[in-house]
């Protein structure tokens, strides 16, 4: 059988302090679980670079450059939840929010994800009329960005 992940298992967590790549690190962070998460999409690409020379016999070649992650999910409206204080604050305040995106526990070997300072670029309220009221988040990466496996 097949190892697998569920997307249930996968864990968001806010940090205490920003990163800065010295004192504060990925593995140094204090981290915090935000469990009020529902899906949560990690989209990561790579910018291309066109390489083509009249020697590549006629196709285009193509070279890997800047990397792109973008994190989105939504939550329920709960002005009393820790994240959700957290994730609006550094909204309101274009502020930096450390932030880990793992596929388990963070405090176990071989977990890995997205650690990075981000930006909250989107912060929109749903209010459907049969439904609990939402918020749709989506981060951006800003600073001290590393995929970081714990070891």
């Amino acid at each position: 059988m097949a190892d697998y992940v569920l997307g249930m298992n996968c864990k968001l967590y806010s940090g205490a302090a920003a990163l800065d790549g010295d004192g504060v690190t990925a593995a140094t962070s204090t981290w915090t679980e935000i469990d009020n998460v529902m899906d949560l999409t990690l989209d990561l690409s790579v910018a291309e670079a066109d390489i083509t020379t009249r020697g590549n016999s006629g196709w285009k070649a193509t070279a890997p450059t800047l990397k792109e992650g973008t994190v989105t999910f939504d939550m329920l409206w709960d002005t009393a939840d820790a994240g959700f204080a957290a994730i609006q604050d550094a909204w309101t305040d274009n502020a930096e929010l450390a932030m880990a995106v793992m596929d388990g526990d963070i405090e176990t070997s071989d977990q890995q994800g997205l650690a990075s300072n981000f930006t909250v670029i989107n912060f929109s309220r749903s209010e459907a009329l049969g439904e609990a009221t939402k918020v749709s988040v989506t981060l951006k990466p800003s600073s001290q960005t590393d995929w970081y496996t714990v070891a």
